[in-house]
């Protein structure tokens, strides 16, 4: 009769480091897809922060709504800087461009060397007049 010692033990490692490994992706996956969906709220923040700045001169005089470029940049990233967050405004084809960047530092998957995870969350926005049921 043979014996097998330290073959059950060998298992008890592979299954615990296996459990280990996905409990970290579980748990710093919600992490990390938290941290998306924040920067996802921030960057619509943003945008429509700087969507409402319009050239009131021009929709004085002609009634057209027409994004005021520099002001809207400037509203955007004043919203960003207050509510913390870091990342890139643009005004381009009447619309402000905003994408927030973050790093999400993780809890369990830190053992193994993945020290954080970056995040990247992107949203525009546009000046409208009135109520519209336009799809962008």
């Amino acid at each position: 009769m043979r014996r097998d010692y330290g073959q059950a033990t060998a298992f008890a490692v592979v299954m615990i480091s296996a459990l280990v490994f996905v409990t970290g992706l579980v748990l710093d996956g919600g992490l990390v897809l938290s941290a998306r969906l924040r920067a996802l709220g921030q960057a619509q923040e943003a945008a429509r922060a700087g969507a409402r700045t319009i050239d009131l001169l021009i929709y004085r005089q002609r009634g057209q709504v027409v994004l005021d470029q520099a002001k809207a940049a400037a509203a955007a990233r004043a919203y960003l800087a207050t509510a913390g967050a870091t990342g890139n405004v643009r005004v381009a084809a009447g619309r402000v461009i905003v994408t927030v960047h973050r790093v999400q530092r993780t809890q369990i998957l830190a053992a193994i060397g993945i020290v954080s995870i970056n995040v990247r969350a992107s949203a525009s926005a546009r000046p409208v007049r009135g109520i519209t049921t336009e799809i962008p």
